[in-house]
């Protein structure tokens, strides 16, 4: 479908399990040699033996840990041509504003804003240096809208507090640093776009979810269902192929009709 991904060295963050993992593959079908990052190693190499590639186990939170693992995967394949920048983590409990603990705020703010920013910091020169790449950020339905909405139906699934606010607060922040990159490279050739899933049914959500709370958020989505992480991995193979060579600073919603903007 995407015939000049094949052969391209291909970087995703995150790629041990779920979106990150559903995309190394999707990559993979394409030709490309995909190196997924992430911090399980046993997960990485399943993912690696999958897709013919290679898992490098690093922190995304810390520069060195990036630069070490961007050193090799360039000692094993290359410069990368594609990023995508997927990793995201840190725990905080839903509730208000004011009960976040400092510790909650920095550990989700530093999974998910920091931990791009250090992975395009790392990966950029590289990109800059030969005039040409693609970027792909991972942001969120709730970087978009506050998740405690009474529309967003966490009443109704028993959250009304929906997402930590810190999760709102990076994600939305993920979108922001993506336009800004991409207005600032666009000149030499490398373009950054993002994608901000909804709800996507990763091995994760089959495991806290309960199929019941599953039928009620699918039932929310004009679409009638949950999305996938080939939802996902199909809009990352686009943004990053030739297709949307005249795309970026694009924040993607891929959220079953859920948001209109």
């Amino acid at each position: 479908m995407y015939p000049e991904l094949n052969g391209k060295v291909v970087v995703i963050t995150g790629g041990s399990r779920g979106i990150g993992a559903g995309t190394a593959r999707a990559f993979a079908a394409e030709g490309a040699r995909v190196a997924v990052l992430g911090r399980d190693g046993d997960a990485l190499d399943r993912v690696a033996k999958e897709t013919g590639g290679i898992g490098v186990v690093a922190d995304v939170t810390s520069l060195a840990a990036i630069e070490d693992a961007r050193r090799r995967v360039e000692a094993g394949f290359g410069p990368a041509d594609v990023l995508c920048a997927f990793a995201g983590g840190g725990i905080a409990r839903p509730g208000p504003t004011a009960a976040m603990t400092e510790e909650e705020w920095r550990s989700v703010v530093d999974g998910n804003l920091t931990a791009t920013f250090l992975t395009l910091k790392s990966f950029l020169p590289g990109m800059q240096e030969r005039g040409a790449g693609s970027i792909v950020t991972m942001s969120s339905s709730a970087g978009r809208m506050p998740s405690n909405l009474p529309s967003a139906g966490g009443r109704e699934l028993g959250n009304p507090w929906g997402a930590p606010v810190a999760y709102e607060a990076a994600k939305a922040g993920v979108q922001a640093l993506t336009r800004h990159v991409a207005a600032e490279v666009g000149g030499q050739g490398i373009r950054v776009n993002c994608v901000a899933p909804a709800a996507i049914r990763t091995e994760r959500t089959e495991r806290v979810m309960p199929r019941d709370v599953q039928d009620k958020v699918a039932a929310m989505y004009p679409l009638g269902r949950m999305g996938e992480p080939h939802d996902v991995a199909s809009a990352a193979l686009f943004l990053a192929s030739a297709q949307s060579s005249w795309l970026t600073g694009l924040v993607l919603d891929i959220a079953g009709g859920r948001i209109m903007l």
